[in-house]
Parts: structure tokens; C-alpha cells; sequence
């Protein structure tokens, strides 16, 4: 399977924090911290938006290296991603990514 795609099936190279940190870009390492913030009620700052993917050697945001439960879950388990997971259909950690992803969802089933 893809490296890039995330144990939750999302593509880490569509992802805002990936692109700024594999192109250097401040602006939108910027937008992107400002984003996060809003969206979860923290202060998120531009220079903790470095981010070489998921499952690979590298750096990681500190949601993503800390407090991903779907990460840390499919790391304690020795899984690829939640697509090796048989419990993946019926996971509360997964389940708000795959449920409003289809393609996420998608990632994780040809995974089977």
C-alpha cells in the first residue's frame, strides 16, 4: 500500500501541513496553523506544521506524533493502517474519518 496514505486512509499528500513542510511554505504553514486552531479550540503554531507523513520516517505534527488515537492504535496493533484492522467497520477512532470520507474509506477497503 501507498506509504502516504494514513493509517485512517487519508492521502498525507493532500494534506495542507505535508505540502507546506515537502515545499517549505510559510504562508501556508501559516494558514494552516490558523485553521487548526479554530477548529480545535488550541493555540496551533506555523512552525509546529512540519509534517513528512503518517507512516513514514520523519517529522510529524504534534497531533499526528501525540494525540492521534487512530495512529497510536494502529501502531500498538503492528497494522499498516485500519484497512488490516477487522474491526474497522464498527470503530468508534476511525469511524468519523471514514464515515465523512469516502475515498479514506475506499483507501482502507482495497487494503483488505
Amino acid at each position: 500500500m501507498n506509504k502516504m496514505i494514513a493509517f485512517c486512509g487519508l492521502d498525507c499528500e493532500k494534506c495542507d501541513a505535508y505540502i507546506a513542510t515537502q515545499n517549505n511554505d510559510d504562508v501556508l504553514r501559516q494558514k494552516t496553523a490558523d485553521l487548526w486552531s479554530k477548529l480545535n479550540n488550541i493555540e496551533i503554531y506555523p512552525e509546529q506544521i512540519n509534517c513528512d507523513g503518517c507512516r513514514v520516517n520523519g517529522r510529524k505534527t504534534v497531533f499526528c506524533e501525540c494525540f492521534c488515537t487512530i495512529r497510536r492504535c494502529g501502531l500498538q496493533k503492528g497494522f499498516d493502517t485500519c484497512g488490516d484492522c477487522a474491526e474497522m467497520e464498527r470503530c468508534q477512532k476511525v469511524a468519523m474519518i471514514i464515515g465523512n470520507n469516502v475515498v479514506a474509506f475506499e483507501n482502507l477497503k482495497s487494503k483488505k
